[in-house]
C-alpha cells in the first residue's frame, strides 16, 4: 500500500512518463501476487466444489464407490502447483520487484528532485535525509531557514542549521547541489563526543548516485540469501535480527497457504452446495481475513518473547491445516458441520444481499 501511495506521488506531483508508470506497476506486480495466488486458489476450489455438491456429482461420485479422499488428488497436485509459484514469487519476484521499484522511483525522483521541495514541510525524499524550510523560491531555488537531518552515514549522523542556501544541478549526475551560507553542523565525533562546526559556506550533494550504490534497502527488498547473512549478523541490534528472521520466514508461509487453503476449501465447498457464488465469495473472504488477522497475531507474538520466530509464524497454517483436515474427515464421513453455524451466516449473507 504504501508503494502505491508512492506511486500515485510520482504521478500526480511530478508528471512521471506513462512508460515508467507502467514499469513501476510491473515492479509492484509479485507483491500482490504473494498474497493473491493463495486467495485466489481458494476461491476456486470454493467455487468448483461448491458445484459439483450443488449438481449433485459429488453424490454420485461417492455412489461409484469413490471416496472423498480419492478425489483428492488433484486438488493436491493443483495446490503444490500454486505452492511453487507462490514461493517462486516471494523468494525471487518480489525482491526483483521491490528492487526495481526504489531504484526507479530514486531516478525519477532525482531527475526532478527540486521540484518535490516544499516550504513549511519536511521533506524525506531521498533514503536518509531529511530537510525542511521555511521559505523557497522555486524560480531562484534558493532556500531561507534550513534545517537538515543527514543519516545517509548511520555510524555519524548530523544535523545542519543555515540561514539560507541554494539548490542548482550537480554536473555529470542527476543530483542537486546545496550550496549553503551562514550556519552550523552538529555531529557525533569519535568516541561518541559531540561537535559543532560553525561555517560561512558549505556545499553538500543531494541525490548523488555517482557513485554506483543502490538505495537503502529493508528486509522485504533482500535475497533469500543476504536475509540469512542478515539474520547471523553479530553486529546488528536483536530487533532487526528479529525483522530479518520474521521475513525470512514469511517468505515460506505465505506460499504455504495455498497448500492449506486447498485441503480447508474442499470440504467447505461441499458443504456449501446451496449457497452460490456468492456464498463461496462470503467462505472465501471469511476465512483470508480471519487468516491474515491470526498471522498478524503471531508475528506480535516474537515481538513480545512469548514464542519464537519459527513457531510462530508457522502456527496459523497449523491451526488451519487442522481445521481442515478435521473439517475433511466429518465430510467424508457426510456428517454437517453444525458448529461452524455456516448454513446461518450464508443465508444471513444471502438476505442482506
Amino acid at each position: 500500500m504504501g508503494r502505491l501511495i508512492k506511486l500515485m506521488e510520482l504521478v500526480v506531483t511530478h508528471g512521471v512518463p506513462f512508460a515508467d508508470v507502467c514499469k513501476m506497476i510491473l515492479y509492484l506486480i509479485p507483491s500482490f501476487l504473494i498474497y493473491t495466488i493463495p486467495m485466489a486458489f481458494l476461491l476456486s476450489v470454493l467455487l468448483a466444489f461448491g458445484r459439483l455438491s450443488a449438481d449433485n456429482e459429488i453424490t454420485v461420485i461417492k455412489a461409484s464407490g469413490i471416496s472423498l479422499f480419492q478425489i483428492m488428488p488433484p486438488v493436491i497436485y493443483c495446490a503444490i502447483l500454486a505452492l511453487l509459484l507462490a514461493f517462486g514469487v516471494s523468494t525471487i519476484g518480489a525482491p526483483w520487484g521491490n528492487r526495481s521499484f526504489k531504484a526507479l522511483s530514486l531516478q525519477l525522483l532525482t531527475k526532478n528532485i527540486a521540484a518535490t521541495i516544499r516550504e513549511k514541510t519536511f521533506w524525506d525524499d531521498i533514503p536518509g535525509l531529511v530537510m525542511y524550510t521555511d521559505h523557497f523560491e522555486e524560480k531562484s531555488r534558493q532556500l531561507k531557514g534550513v534545517v537538515i537531518h543527514d543519516g545517509r552515514n548511520q555510524a555519524r549522523p548530523m544535523t545542519i542549521f543555515a540561514r539560507e542556501g541554494v539548490i542548482s544541478g550537480a554536473s555529470g549526475n542527476n543530483a542537486l547541489l546545496l550550496s549553503l551560507q551562514n550556519g552550523s553542523i552538529h555531529m557525533i565525533g569519535e568516541g561518541g563526543s559531540y561537535r559543532l562546526v560553525r561555517f560561512g559556506e558549505y556545499s553538500m550533494t543531494v541525490g548523488n548516485r555517482e557513485n554506483g550504490k543502490p538505495p537503502a534497502l529493508d528486509e522485504s527488498d533482500l535475497w533469500l540469501s543476504e536475509l540469512i547473512r542478515h539474520m547471523d549478523d553479530p553486529t546488528a541490534t536483536s530487533a532487526l535480527r528479529l525483522r530479518y528472521r520474521t521475513e525470512f520466514h514469511s517468505r515460506f508461509t505465505f506460499p504455504f497457504a495455498s497448500f492449506v487453503f486447498a485441503i480447508l476449501a474442499v470440504p467447505l465447498g461441499i458443504h456449501n452446495r446451496r449457497a452460490g457464488k456468492t456464498g463461496g465469495f462470503a467462505v472465501s473472504i471469511f476465512i483470508i481475513l480471519s487468516y491474515y488477522v491470526l498471522m498478524s497475531v503471531a508475528k506480535a507474538l516474537p515481538v513480545k518473547g512469548i514464542l519464537p520466530v519459527s513457531t510462530a509464524l508457522w502456527l496459523p497454517n497449523l491451526i488451519f491445516l487442522a481445521i481442515g483436515v478435521y473439517f475433511l474427515q466429518m465430510a467424508s464421513l457426510e456428517k454437517s458441520l453444525r458448529w461452524f453455524q455456516l448454513n446461518k451466516s450464508l443465508h444471513f449473507f444471502r438476505k442482506s444481499s
